[in-house]
Order: C-alpha cells, then structure tokens, then sequence
C-alpha cells in the first residue's frame, strides 16, 4: 500500500498538473484537459505506428502540437471570454467533447492503440514488484517539478507568470501583458497534459473515455488541493492516491472513483477553497 499509494499519488499529481498551472495565472478552468490528454496519445501513437517515427521524436512532436493546440484554444475562443467563468468552462469543455468525440469517430477503440512501456520490467521494491514503467513516471514526475519551480522562480517568464497570478492589473501597469501570458499558460499546461499522458499511458491502453475519467480526477485533484496551489495539488494527489489504494485493498476497486469524489465533496463542504485555497478566505474577508 505505501509504494503503490505513492505511485499512484505521482500519477494523480502529473494529471493534475496541467490543470492547476493553467487556472493558476489564467483563472481559466481548462476543460478541455482530458481531450487534449487523449489527442496527446493519439499523436504519439499515430507518429510511432503509422509514420515509424522514433518514440522519443513522435512524443516531442505531440507535446508541441498540443501546446499549439492549448495556445490556439486562447486565441480564438478564450481571449473573448476573459472574466467570464461560466462561459469559459463550457467553452472549453465543448472543445474536450469535441476533440473526444472526433477521436472516437476516427476509429480510436480497441488494444491495438497503446503505448509501447519504455522499459519493461520489474524491480522489487521492499519486497513489493513494481514495473520500471511506474518507477520512470515517478522520476519524471519529480523532475517536472524541479523544472517548473526553476521557471516559475529564476526566469522572466515565470516571474511574469507570479505576477499575473497575484496581481493581473498591476502586473500589467508595469508592462506584462496578462493576455500574453494566459495564453502561455494554457499552451505550457497543455503540454504538461500531454507529457503525462506519455508516460502514463503506456500503463494501459489509449480510449477516448479515459479522457472524461481524467478531467474528473484532475478537478478532484485541484478542487481538495486548492485550485491555485500547486503544493495543495501534489498533497491532494498523494491523499487521493493512499486513499484509492487503501479502497481497492479493503473494499473494492470498483469504488475507487466514488471515494475520490466523496472525498472532493466532504472538502467542498468543510473548506470550499481547498486544502490550501486562499481565494474564498480572501473574499470573505473582503
């Protein structure tokens, strides 16, 4: 339970990732995340199989066309948006429909779309078996987060970012463009989206309903961890992960989703904002 809760929690921090970067400077709720995780390995795997592409080339290839995507996303449709939130969510939800509806058109359904694992094999870990595959996903995980607090913290992009996310009007009396920079944040967190599916979903196979399954558990994620807190979403992801685990160890594993959600409603409930949530304190005292 301890090793493949942590793991799971990994997995669970990645998905969410891209989510919480987005809404984070951009105040955008990106629907549109579980779409473009799925449009993400469709590219690889279409570059790999039906171009011959090498592995490493296709998933580079998928992750700049759906930061492009994620951009393009921002520019045509979000920019007239802005400050509309209700809008904004079912924008870009419509845009997930579509992207998952169009790939199930196409065909994509079955076990032939997977993602070959990068190395196969297991280890044992204190005495438990865990795939390599698992093992790399954790290691990438902690990597991407060493890179985004590197530049988020000691670059001039992500300085800009941190001043749009604390202050977008001020931010741009001092010369950022909030616009500019949200449309950043919706093309890097698209391509965190599809760097996590890369890695995950050599795991198992690539279906189109996997997709609506992962902006549920991305918001799950967000919603308990604090929608703009990225130390709230990896805690959150850990939370969710053990507690998955300990629901598929003693009592079933087809109740694993519906704790996850009962748990983001008891949140709800108790502390809106999430576990580390400042925006709905904020506003009361206002």
């Amino acid at each position: 339970m301890l090793v493949y809760g942590f793991i799971n929690g990994t997995i669970y921090a990645l998905i969410a990732l891209g989510f919480s970067i987005t809404f984070g400077v951009s105040r955008v709720a990106n629907f549109a995340h579980g779409g473009l995780y799925i449009l993400g390995g469709a590219l690889t795997w279409y570059s790999l199989v039906k171009l011959g592409l090498p592995y490493f080339l296709s998933a580079i290839l998928a992750v700049v066309a759906v930061g492009f995507l994620g951009a393009l996303i921002y520019r045509v449709l979000l920019i007239r948006l802005r400050g509309l939130e209700l809008s904004e969510v079912i924008t870009t939800f419509a845009v997930g429909i579509v992207i998952l509806e169009l790939l199930r058109s196409m065909g994509l359904m079955g076990y032939e779309y997977r993602l070959p694992l990068f190395v196969e094999g297991s280890v044992d870990i204190f005495g438990v078996p865990v795939g390599i595959q698992r093992i790399i996903i954790v290691v990438v995980g902690a990597a991407l987060l060493l890179a985004l607090y590197l530049f988020v913290h000691h670059t001039k992009v992500g300085l800009a970012f941190r001043g749009v996310a604390q202050e977008e009007h001020t931010a741009l009396s001092v010369g950022i463009n909030p616009d500019r920079v949200s449309l950043l944040s919706l093309s890097i967190g698209s391509m965190i989206c599809v760097i996590s599916a890369v890695f995950i979903l050599p795991l198992g196979t690539i279906s189109v309903d996997d997709g609506y399954d992962v902006l549920i558990k991305a918001l799950a994620v967000c919603i308990i961890g604090g929608l703009e807190s990225t130390i709230g979403v990896i805690a959150a992801s850990f939370i969710i992960g053990y507690i998955e685990v300990l629901t598929a160890t003693y009592i079933s594993s087809s109740y694993t989703m519906v704790v996850a959600l009962a748990s983001m409603l008891f949140i709800l409930l108790v502390k809106p904002s999430g576990l580390f949530g400042k925006s709905k304190e904020i506003e009361e005292r206002v």
